[in-house]
């Protein structure tokens, strides 16, 4: 590992932005990080667990989320590197400025979702399964135990930012073309709407419209990316982040103080309305506002990263902080479940007792989230590409050339059954799986069973359609 991890990072082309790479790291890192000091696990009176919130019991701490809630610097990388990657493909297919037609951009889109989502598809879903297995086998078996439920309800959470990626992919393409061609406005019309949504929610009280938000919200944030990959962030030097970061942080502030919004950036039990589930405009405000700070230390971040340790630190993290994210939740519970064995010490969240013991609980779960990044790690490595197939044209279609555009539906299908499938099991959780347990996604309610199949599904056809297609 020590090895390759150099290997790798002495062959960084020198074009390549290090800062960005730092960026996807640090922000996974600040939301394990933060997952593992939120949760707070006790015992109720029949000794069964009962999962609190830090920030609940501490509401003096909320503010702290608006440093760091950082998951809007994460779709925002994404943003910079998917429009990277659809104009490399773009550019290798021949398809040149204009996209090769209609055609052209069928027969690419497979190719592309299976090039952004190989390292994103294939650990989630060994996650699935593993977690899919064990709860199905306690449930046949008859085990119980004190965090059972809990455990297969809670690990399947952060599944919803899997979502959420999978739809800013699948919209990648048309996305950056409305990108190209109107620039600023592009972002301007989503931010726009997902002030409408708002308004439509809180102004209006027209149900279900706040739903909305989970697209034009998390979409607006992810075309700021487009943006930086342009260089339109940085074209006037640190002037344009400031104003980012200045207006954005100015905006989520007086939208906290005057309107419906809540203190905190991160989901709260209880709560009539959250920042986060749906996401509110007072979230996107604090997304231009880390995105603004982010930009504004893009050149010390450049200088740490030269150095040759730090920029293989960076790339080591890389390599496995999916697998991390994945599996951050099961080794928290594996800590607590240890605590609940040795009838150890549970204080409730933000006593001296809590914070004192804090420490301990998160080296232990980083030491176990590391066993099981070393046993899942393979799973994130992409597989080797095949060799390419002629560039796509836009001229008479063969028989080949037909069989392959037709993949570019079926790679539709298939990011879009995976999208809901992993949402659902985010709401649903792994527990009850064969009692028919039900979770409402959007208008629909879901089980389980048919969240694990729609997710596996979808996945196969997003792996058989980008392998057929152009450049596969």
């Amino acid at each position: 590992m020590k090895t390759s991890v150099s290997r790798l990072a002495a062959a960084t082309p020198a074009h390549r932005d290090r800062y960005i790479d730092l960026l996807r790291v640090a922000s996974l890192g600040t939301v394990v990080l933060g997952h593992w000091l939120m949760a707070a696990v006790t015992a109720d009176g029949d000794g069964c667990a009962q999962v609190g919130n830090l920030l609940a019991a501490e509401p003096r701490l909320q503010p702290v989320t608006w440093l760091l809630q950082v998951m809007p610097v994460f779709f925002f990388v994404g943003g910079f590197s998917h429009a990277l990657s659809y104009r490399s493909l773009r550019k290798r297919a021949g398809s040149g400025a204009g996209d090769g037609g209609a055609a052209g951009r069928t027969a690419l889109y497979p190719a592309f979702l299976r090039a952004r989502l190989q390292r994103l598809l294939r650990p989630t879903m060994v996650f699935i399964a593993v977690w899919a297995a064990g709860a199905l086998a306690v449930q046949l078996l008859g085990g119980d135990g004190p965090l059972t439920d809990v455990a297969a309800r809670l690990v399947a959470q952060p599944l919803w930012f899997i979502g959420i990626y999978l739809a800013m992919v699948a919209f990648t393409p048309p996305l950056l073309r409305l990108h190209e061609r109107y620039g600023w406005s592009a972002f301007g019309a989503l931010a726009g709407m997902a002030a409408v949504v708002d308004l439509m929610r809180f102004g209006l009280g027209v149900p279900y419209v706040e739903f909305l938000n989970f697209a034009f919200v998390w979409l607006a944030v992810h075309q700021l990316g487009f943006l930086r990959a342009d260089g339109r962030l940085s074209a006037a030097g640190l002037r344009v982040p400031a104003v980012l970061a200045m207006g954005g942080l100015a905006g989520a502030a007086a939208l906290v103080a005057l309107g419906p919004y809540p203190l905190s950036m991160v989901g709260m039990p209880g709560e009539e309305v959250s920042n986060m589930a749906p996401p509110t405009l007072a979230l996107l405000c604090h997304a231009l506002w880390l995105t603004g700070a982010v930009e504004m230390l893009r050149a010390p971040g450049a200088r740490l990263l030269a150095r040759p340790r730090v920029w293989r630190g960076v790339v080591a993290a890389n390599g496995v902080a999916m697998t991390a994210f994945l599996w951050h939740l099961t080794a928290m519970l594996g800590v607590y479940g240890l605590l609940f064995a040795l009838d150890g010490p549970l204080p409730a969240p933000a006593t001296s007792a809590w914070w004192a013991q804090a420490p301990v609980r998160t080296a232990a779960a980083a030491a176990l989230t590391a066993l099981l990044v070393v046993a899942f790690r393979r799973f994130e490595r992409a597989a080797a590409p095949r060799p390419r197939t002629a560039p796509v044209t836009s001229g008479p279609r063969t028989a080949g050339a037909v069989t392959r555009r037709a993949t570019g539906p079926a790679a539709a299908v298939g990011v879009t059954l995976c999208l809901f499938g992993v949402l659902g099991l985010s709401m649903v959780g792994f527990g009850g799986l064969l009692d028919g347990r039900t979770a409402l996604l959007v208008a629909i309610h879901i089980t389980a069973p048919a969240a694990v199949a729609m997710a596996v599904l979808g996945w196969l056809l997003v792996e058989t359609a980008g392998r057929r297609a152009p450049g596969h």
